[in-house]
């Protein structure tokens, strides 16, 4: 029988935001189920048709609700940006605000400005430094400082907000929530990206160490 959700993803770190985001989920919930299928992004398959159907962007990943059906969309809700995936999760199927905070709220604004910080610096940053450094056809040695830097750069950003804190948002030490789970995949890449050690950033090397200790976490990275 189908799940509810389904999850179109391969192993990267947008692909792991929402794979964790839902292991998550079930695990303090205990209803949230959901199918997974994996995209062969070598092959291409983000740019076949029916997949372009679901995202006009032709990228992982992609989710399907398929209990929010509409005229528009018969065979469920489809949503695509992993950061707009992990909002839509949480406002929808995290009812306690267990990993989210109060609409309006301070915090929530904090939450969220983590989250765009994440999504328009460390990752396109980080993927623009794992371009140059592993894929890109010939050496570009301004590419390789240029990004690298720049990834360094708001490694720094992240442990100035992390001083004196577990998580990036919250009240005292602050809670696990989208903020974290956002940007935690991406530097779990770090070494990827020409970062070899943490030890620079004390604060962001302790959070990254305490998020991945998680089994939930360590589920949503075996996720495909």
């Amino acid at each position: 029988m189908s799940k509810p959700l389904v999850l179109y993803t391969a192993p990267t770190p947008n692909g792991h935001k929402v794979s964790i985001m839902l292991e998550e989920l079930k695990a303090a919930y205990g209803n949230i189920d959901y199918d997974v299928e994996k995209i062969n992004l070598t092959a291409n398959v983000q740019k076949e048709p029916w997949f372009i159907a679901m995202n006009p962007n032709g990228r992982i990943p992609v989710l399907i609700d398929r209990s929010n059906t509409t005229v528009a969309h018969p065979n469920g809700f489809p949503v695509f940006e992993s950061a707009a995936i992990l909002l839509y999760l949480v406002q929808k199927y995290d009812k306690e605000g267990k990993f989210k905070f109060e609409s309006g709220s301070d915090e929530e604004s904090q939450m969220l400005q983590w989250i765009f910080f994440a999504h328009g610096g460390v990752g396109p940053m980080q993927g623009q430094s794992h371009h140059f450094r592993h894929y890109a056809p010939e050496d570009v040695p301004y590419g390789k400082k240029r990004y690298g830097d720049e990834v360094v750069r708001l490694y720094g950003v992240l442990d100035i907000g992390l001083q004196g804190r577990d998580y990036l948002v919250g009240p005292g030490a602050g809670k696990l929530s989208v903020a974290d789970v956002n940007v935690m995949p991406w530097v779990r890449f770090h070494k990827h990206a020409g970062v070899e050690t943490l030890d620079a950033f004390p604060n962001l090397k302790a959070w990254l160490d305490r998020l991945l200790e998680r089994e939930t976490v360590k589920a949503g990275i075996a996720i495909p």
